[in-house]
């Protein structure tokens, strides 16, 4: 049970008055005097509204103030914290059902240990089915940069009986590589330390469409892995205002300290190249006006979503799954075109995971008895075959159910408006040991060697009239918490920068990540190590700073400063970064 916002400042602050007095109660302006029991202000790492006070294994699970204050949104978050951590059944009936036919996880909580990073993935076989790996696979043409059509962009590794999972996971290899820098993995005072990466190899048979004969060839391609991240404060991320985005981007392109720039997909000259938008139509509002309304990307490593309310969770919730809901009617599917003659993108959808389950016929053996499960009464006559011996007609039926634009819904509305009441309702734990002088030590260094210019410290909120482009919520709606005029401290610009690292993210473009919270991932996950950075490679926080030294990394000049600090100012910045 979630301990309750109020009496937790209680007891951290038993004897002491905790606000300052302010005209405005919302807007609590602690003071940096010694002598009062008042902390820093970057100790409410998510302003007023959005910090949290535990510093237990569920750190990373608290709600916020606006959730706690009302019983309705509270009583919905509870609802939407069981939807994350609560596996989906391949059954087709009652509760959270609807798993596959193929799928990522079962779970949120899977990829996401703690509400937090993902753990790191061990050498050996890719595996999936233990909560905590929160590594997934990106496949994708090196050449182009662009993902392989013949896997989802989220590689499913499972699927439900009679189908057959696209990807085997078992033939999906793991091996940790040794690195070592141009310093020798050595700082000028004969402190040492490692480096390693991950380097994946997936075998050609391990795609199912190729071992049918769907898939001729694989083509040029590479695997990377990519931890997901904390859900935690993503909310009050959103509620950063349009304007102060684009700011910060105008500020970096004219200051011009980044050797590789800005990513120019996104920004150039001063304004957005592009930004993100929804066209599609809504089953869940029809009458929903602002289809297109576009909005600066602030979430993922490679900025692929906006808002919130349409961004990597939202969207996880069924695509991860397969579970459908009333504006997702469809299954997440590869997009292979397997010929030519126009067909397979008629029947088979432009998947050739479909034309490889229709074709089955070990796939054709079971499919009756499924899908008289799912659709028991024919209300979709398509889905079945007249003649079950005729392999022709079921291989169109098959086709027919996995391309199908109007499945049964799965996750009903209301579930899905508590999921992302929980999403944006989660708060950020508090800075940690804000008194003891090696931290506050460590936090001006910091910033002395230039850590805070991509790991920005904090930002005020805007307004908070967030937007939804499913239409699920209208601007400012009550049934989600809203965080406006808050200071919050997310250590992250939000802005995309290159490391140059070895066997480095796609692309080479990666989100600067926000570090609040992150030293707590341990407790909260039961890692053995602190998995930092985009695929986990990094164990420390030495490691993670090490691997910004390229000398085409955007982080160059500061890393060469941290090298010739002292050991003592190297750790107090450690210090520093694990209690924020």
């Amino acid at each position: 049970m979630k301990t309750k916002f109020l009496y937790l400042i209680n007891s951290l602050f038993v004897a002491s008055a905790i606000t300052a007095c302010s005209d405005n109660e919302n807007q609590h302006v602690p003071s940096d005097n010694p002598e009062n029991n008042e902390k820093p202000e970057w100790y409410y790492t998510g302003g007023q509204l959005g910090t949290a006070y535990l510093t237990t294994s569920n750190a990373l699970e608290q709600p916020t103030e606006p959730i706690e204050a009302n019983e309705e949104m509270s009583q919905r978050f509870k609802n939407g914290e069981q939807l994350f951590e609560k596996m989906y059944m391949n059954n087709h009936s009652g509760v959270r059902k609807g798993l596959g036919p193929a799928y990522v996880r079962s779970s949120c909580i899977h990829c996401h240990p703690g509400y937090g990073h993902g753990k790191r993935n061990p050498a050996g076989a890719f595996q999936t089915t233990s909560i905590g790996n929160g590594c997934l696979l990106v496949v994708y043409n090196p050449d182009t940069d662009g993902y392989v059509s013949w896997l989802t962009g989220m590689p499913q590794g499972h699927a439900t009986q009679p189908f057959k999972a696209p990807l085997d996971e078992s033939k999906v290899i793991i091996e940790w590589e040794k690195y070592t820098d141009e310093w020798g993995n050595k700082f000028p005072d004969g402190e040492s330390y490692d480096l390693e990466y991950p380097e994946v190899t997936l075998a050609t048979d391990a795609v199912y469409a190729k071992n049918e004969g769907v898939i001729s060839s694989l083509g040029n391609y590479k695997v990377l892995l990519e931890s997901t991240i904390g859900i935690y404060g993503t909310g009050l991320l959103d509620a950063i205002s349009d304007d102060d985005l684009k700011a910060q981007y105008a500020k970096e392109e004219q200051d011009g300290y980044m050797q590789n720039g800005l990513n120019e997909a996104f920004f150039k000259n001063g304004e957005w190249v592009k930004q993100y938008s929804n066209t599609k139509v809504t089953d869940v509002n029809p009458n929903f006006t602002d289809k297109g309304e576009q909005h600066p990307f602030r979430f993922t490593y490679a900025l692929s979503r906006g808002p919130l309310q349409d961004a990597a969770g939202a969207n996880a919730m069924w695509n991860i799954t397969n579970v459908t809901r009333s504006n997702r009617r469809y299954h997440y599917l590869d997009t292979y075109f397997a010929s030519a003659s126009g067909e397979d993108k008629t029947v088979y959808g432009g998947s050739s995971w479909v034309k490889a389950s229709a074709n089955d016929p070990e796939v054709q053996a079971g499919y009756q008895s499924y899908i008289e499960e799912v659709d028991p009464d024919k209300n979709h006559p398509t889905w079945h075959a007249d003649d079950y011996t005729d392999k022709t007609q079921v291989a169109r039926a098959i086709a027919a159910y996995l391309t199908s634009q109007e499945l049964d819904v799965e996750m009903d509305d209301e579930d899905f408006i508590d999921f992302m009441v929980w999403h944006r309702g989660l708060a950020v734990p508090a800075a940690r040991n804000v008194d003891d002088p090696d931290v506050i030590k460590g936090k001006e260094l910091f910033e002395q060697i230039g850590c805070a210019y991509c790991h920005r410290p904090s930002w005020t909120t805007g307004d908070d009239n967030f937007y939804d482009p499913n239409g699920f919520f209208t601007k400012g709606d009550s049934r989600l918490p809203r965080y406006p005029n808050q200071t919050i401290w997310p250590y992250s610009d939000l802005v995309q920068h290159k490391l140059h690292m070895e066997n480095d993210i796609r692309t080479g473009w990666c989100r600067t990540t926000p570090l609040w919270g992150r030293g707590l991932h341990q407790m909260c996950t039961g890692s053995t190590t602190a998995d930092r950075l985009h695929d986990n490679r990094a164990r420390n926080v030495i490691e993670a700073i090490m691997w910004h030294g390229n000398a085409k990394s955007d982080a160059r000049m500061t890393v060469e400063k941290f090298r010739n600090l002292s050991k003592a100012e190297r750790d107090a910045i450690v210090k520093f970064i694990d209690s924020i």
